[in-house]
């Protein structure tokens, strides 16, 4: 797990992953086998106070997929809940519009963190911009922040009038509306599934970018991303700080 503070040469995403990358995900049960034996270190993860951590999961993941994360964030004391949506059917708007409202119903709660996973994370991003002043930050991985599903496998399911649409509409909020929260950006040059330069966030006002060496559908199950996930929400935002 790498930190990286200098991505200015890194050029813009050209499409789908190349095959050799998609061949790699076939590594993915491997993860499994590493997430075991980092247990003993990442039971020295940074604690958590109670707060409540909204879980996303990627595009056609059911609220499951990440069940494994969810049990250790608690064990933190991270109050991590699954969004409440069901399987992630690749609605992004809808499903944005959806968990603002539900943010918006209770203005007297603290602020809440956003997790996701691949296009769970391009909607948390959507979400904070909707409601900033209830969300404490952003933590995506492998999500595709540039082009929505243009540089991913799945474009061709979307179609290219739908992906210059939303290529567009997410340059547009970009550039008017970029996002206000924290946002830790975390991502793989091994992903089979997303062009790993699609997911560097280079319009957020604070962000952290983090390079881990995991295959995309491997994320979840990747040590050194459940520490970045932890470490990010064990972190005070700057109005928080004394």
């Amino acid at each position: 797990m790498t930190a990286t503070s200098d991505l200015s040469s890194v050029g813009e995403p050209q499409g789908p992953p190349p095959r050799r990358l998609r061949v790699g995900e076939a590594r993915t049960p491997l993860q499994l086998l590493r997430l075991v034996a980092a247990t003993p270190s990442l039971r020295h993860a940074p604690r958590g106070d109670g707060g409540l951590v909204l879980d996303l999961p990627g595009w056609k993941a059911p609220e499951s997929s990440n069940l494994l994360m969810r049990t250790w964030l608690r064990r933190l004391g991270h109050d991590a809940r699954p969004w409440g949506l069901g399987t992630n059917r690749g609605t992004v708007e809808q499903d944005a519009e959806r968990l603002a409202d539900r943010l918006r119903a209770t203005p007297d709660q603290a602020p809440v963190a956003l997790v996701g996973w691949s296009l769970g994370g391009t909607i948390a991003r959507e979400v904070a911009r909707a409601v900033p002043d209830r969300v404490s930050r952003v933590i995506t991985y492998g999500s595709p922040v540039v082009g929505g599903p243009t540089h991913t496998l799945g474009a061709g399911a979307f179609g290219p009038e739908e992906c210059a649409r939303i290529t567009e509409l997410a340059r547009r909020l970009d550039a008017e509306e970029p996002l206000r929260v924290p946002v830790t950006a975390i991502y793989t040059r091994r992903d089979g599934v997303v062009d790993w330069r699609a997911c560097i966030d280079r319009s957020a006002a604070d962000v952290t970018h983090v390079e881990v060496r995991s295959t995309h559908l491997g994320l979840g199950l990747d040590p050194d991303v459940w520490a970045a996930i932890a470490a990010a929400l064990a972190t005070p935002r700057p109005e928080d700080v004394p």
